[in-house]
């Protein structure tokens, strides 16, 4: 395990960044690992799940303290897709959290549950499942291509 510490270190940083808007791709780095054997599939699962997590948590942030600025460049998400998270929540409800792992919506709906003043712990929760629940399908179809566990 210690000799895979930078392989997980480096999941874990792909993992958050992939959670923001800036480009990264945790899947396939999970998946490479996965093939090549390194490190324990349910450890690499985990480091994912909470990096991606975490990177959740920094929308939430951004959403929850700098939404008034949502028309600056800078800013994450545009108005459009908070309006639309918005639309999400107001249709689902925050279980719609569960789905925050989808493309294009889920970094709104993660910016848009800050702003919406989403409690903290009931988003990490359900960041926490839907995303885990994504990796762990991930990693149980890639195992179960390798013709492993």
């Amino acid at each position: 395990m210690i000799a895979d510490l930078p392989a997980y270190g480096a999941l874990f940083a792909s993992a958050f960044v992939a959670a923001t808007l800036f480009p990264a791709s945790s899947e396939a780095l999970l998946v490479g690992l996965l093939v090549a054997g390194t490190g324990e599939p349910w450890w690499l699962v985990a480091v994912a799940t909470l990096g991606n997590t975490l990177g959740g948590v920094f929308n939430w942030v951004c959403g929850r303290f700098l939404a008034a600025q949502s028309d600056r460049r800078w800013f994450p998400v545009s108005p459009g897709q908070i309006e639309r998270a918005g639309r999400w929540f107001a249709r689902f409800g925050q279980v719609s959290l569960l789905f925050t792992w989808l493309p294009v919506v889920g970094d709104a709906l993660t910016v848009a549950a800050g702003a919406l003043q989403v409690p903290l712990g009931r988003f990490v929760l359900l960041v926490g499942i839907g995303k885990g629940l994504r990796y762990v399908a991930l990693a149980s179809a890639t195992l179960a291509g390798l013709g492993a566990r």
